[in-house]
């Protein structure tokens, strides 16, 4: 594992690692205007012990998450504790953070990048939508999917087929805002001479798609095809 030098700056750590953004937004580290202090010289104005900042540093993307579990192998509440867990909490974390550097970069930057406004303005559309499915999901969907498992509900097709339809519908409109994310930002690349702001934005976002590429095919190929068999039959559909 590569050392990280507390005389290296920290616009120079971020662009080694965009996802250390979240390292360095965590302890109130500016990688923008302050972009070009050393490491060691931000952590002194904050006030913060070098050695832990160092340490999350050196911890790849995602270090601490459980091994990703084969979804077809999960019992259906498992899977809606899965989805919850792994997908809509770490969501419910990220949009915020992703909102506020997409707002600032298109106020920053919209002027000579007018894209970004565009960018922005799909993205805000994006994040509400997502937060009202996800709690669509969390408070009906899935907890009539737990009681149909746990036999505390009788199996009635009408009871999966409208909301799960519905959640599929909401799905593509999602994939079709991330599709335009993508196509807007020229795959998501920062443009010659970005801020650091600009390129975590960017890096962040390609995060969230992939995450959502991910989360969604748990939920369409999985969990929802299995759910509706177990509310026609009684019985789950095959993994």
């Amino acid at each position: 594992m590569a050392l990280i030098a507390p005389d290296k700056t920290v616009g120079q750590l971020l662009v080694e690692d965009p996802s250390r953004s979240r390292v360095f937004q965590k302890y109130g580290i500016d990688f923008c205007c302050g972009g070009k202090l050393t490491l060691a010289d931000a952590c002194r104005r904050k006030g913060l012990d070098l050695a832990p900042v160092v340490a999350e540093l050196l911890q790849p993307a995602g270090a601490g998450a459980s091994a990703e579990p084969d979804p077809a192998k999960l019992s259906l509440s498992d899977l809606c504790d899965h989805i919850e867990t792994a997908h809509h909490a770490w969501l419910k974390q990220e949009l915020p953070r992703l909102s506020a550097m997409v707002r600032k970069v298109a106020t920053v930057h919209g002027d000579l990048h007018p894209w970004t406004r565009e960018l922005a303005a799909t993205f805000s559309a994006f994040a509400d939508d997502l937060e009202a499915h996800m709690q669509k999901e969390e408070l009906v969907l899935f907890p009539v999917v737990r009681q149909l498992e746990a036999r505390t509900m009788a199996p009635l097709p009408m009871l999966l087929s409208s909301p799960i339809a519905a959640m599929e519908h909401e799905h593509e409109e999602a994939g079709r805002a991330l599709a335009s994310m993508r196509e807007v930002s020229s795959g998501f690349t920062p443009p010659e001479g970005a801020c650091h702001t600009f390129r975590a934005m960017l890096h962040g976002l390609e995060q969230l798609e992939e995450d959502m590429h991910l989360h969604v095919h748990k939920e369409n190929n999985v969990l929802f095809p299995r759910a509706a068999a177990l509310a026609e039959t009684g019985r789950p559909g095959p993994p």
